[in-house]
């Protein structure tokens, strides 16, 4: 681990769900800043992000929240910000200006245009209005319309990752989704090959697989 900020680090604490994709990105980024933080879990299958002390936190209920000492976030973009701007090794955005622009467009579509309209409390709603059989084909149209615009958009970015050759925004955004679309959703890899050899990438990196859902000691296996 990176003796980086040993003071603060003793402070970060992380509320997460092992599901949650929106945790599963800020664990990537403080696993890639070398940063040790702890575990609260907070199990949302069971309405534990609905008790007064967690609603003290992030009025809204959702996962992840970061607490830094005084400082409480409740968003994993701002979060991951946050972080980025703390703890500059390991920097989270390019120093060219396009490649930043790139990162942030694909962080947003993640973010903006498929997360949140996948997400659990959604497809519940449309399980009780419409019926359970239409949760899966919404979440997948959600999916593959916003995997159609990021595979287009990184076609002239990648490297060996998203916008290049080292780790940046748009792999902490794109990773959990794409674990998410294939191992959740039913999405088949070949329907996108620039994602999924991402995808594949992103498995060989300790961050990342450190940070993975089935690697929180809340998962249900």
């Amino acid at each position: 681990m990176a003796s980086e900020g040993e003071g603060d680090k003793n402070k970060l604490k992380l509320y997460s769900y092992w599901r949650s994709s929106c945790s599963f990105r800020v664990r990537i980024a403080l696993n890639l800043k070398g940063l040790t933080y702890d575990y609260e879990a907070v199990n949302l299958l069971k309405g534990e992000n609905s008790r007064p002390e967690f609603l003290e936190l992030n009025p809204l209920g959702f996962v992840p929240v970061l607490v830094d000492g005084h400082v409480v976030l409740a968003d994993s973009f701002a979060i991951i910000m946050y972080l980025d701007d703390k703890y500059p090794r390991q920097p989270l955005l390019p120093p060219d200006i396009h490649k930043r622009a790139i990162n942030f467009l694909a962080a947003t579509i993640v973010s903006s245009m498929i997360q949140p309209l996948q997400n659990l409390g959604l497809l519940n709603y449309i399980g009780e209005k419409v019926g359970p059989d239409e949760k899966l084909p919404w979440a997948q149209s959600v999916i593959r319309r916003g995997f159609t615009a990021l595979e287009k958009l990184l076609i002239d970015h990648t490297g060996r990752y998203a916008t290049g050759d080292e780790v940046f925004l748009a792999d902490i955004f794109l990773a959990p989704q794409l674990y998410s679309a294939f191992k959740r959703f039913n999405i088949h890899t070949n329907e996108f090959p620039i994602l999924s050899r991402l995808f594949e990438t992103y498995n060989e990196i300790p961050a990342f697989r450190e940070a993975l859902p089935e690697n929180q000691r809340d998962a249900v296996h």
